[in-house]
């Protein structure tokens, strides 16, 4: 019986078994992999990378707590992500200056501070709350696993400086208090003019803040729990933080 010769057919060559899996893993590779990755999420030509940055909320947006805040934006290895306050002007402003800075509109705002400590990608708090909240707000951040700047003062109260300290040390966190006057150079001086006798203590001031007027609290009742333990009173506009 003659054997019938099958015409040979034109199509692709097939590949071998190494040659299908090295084309499949060059084209996950170009699928997965970006093919430009900016410098700046590498950590390189002086940039930090995302993973090194210290994320920060701020607690506690008025004068003194933005021109904290404005010293955080200037470190590199910083990113404000967040920002709280009572007041919805001083929030705006804290809030607009974050996002000229990053030339984004991605800074959060809050009211209740307590929402801000919740959220996981937060490491680290400024807090430049009034005074009679320093120590309650720091407290809240250290238990939530923040580490913290606060303003001051420390608190009201000794008791106070020592629940937060004992409460630092217990969690384990990173605490700074703002006392640089007690060390800057030109503080040192003046202290040491004081106790040598070239200077002299000041008894008495006056001038335009000394008659301070009141706002009216009505402006506050929707946050009740921020009187805590003062008790109600009007709030005094000049002297808020």
């Amino acid at each position: 019986m003659a054997l019938v010769e099958l015409p040979k057919t034109s199509g692709p060559t097939p590949l071998t078994r190494r040659e299908f899996l090295g084309t499949t893993a060059c084209a996950l590779a170009a699928a997965t992999f970006p093919s430009i990755i900016p410098s700046s999420a590498l950590g390189k030509d002086g940039a930090v990378a995302p993973s090194n940055r210290v994320t920060v909320g701020v607690i506690g947006c008025g004068p003194q707590g933005r021109g904290d805040m404005i010293n955080f934006l200037g470190e590199a290895d910083c990113h404000v992500v967040a920002v709280c306050d009572l007041k919805t002007d001083q929030l705006g402003l804290a809030r607009r200056a974050v996002n000229d800075f990053y030339g984004n509109e991605d800074c959060r705002t809050y009211h209740d501070f307590r929402e801000l400590l919740a959220r996981k990608d937060i490491d680290a708090c400024l807090i430049a709350t009034p005074d009679h909240w320093h120590v309650l707000a720091a407290l809240a951040a250290v238990n939530s696993g923040k580490d913290v700047y606060l303003e001051k003062p420390l608190g009201l109260t000794l008791e106070e400086g020592q629940a937060l300290r004992a409460t630092v040390h217990r969690k384990r966190r990173i605490f700074q208090f703002g006392t640089q006057q007690r060390s800057s150079k030109n503080f040192r001086l003046a202290a040491e003019l004081v106790r040598n006798g070239s200077a002299s203590f000041t008894t008495s001031t006056s001038g335009p803040r000394a008659a301070r007027r009141a706002a009216p609290a009505s402006r506050w009742r929707r946050h009740p729990s921020w009187i805590t333990t003062g008790g109600s009173a009007p709030r005094h506009s000049p002297r808020t933080p």
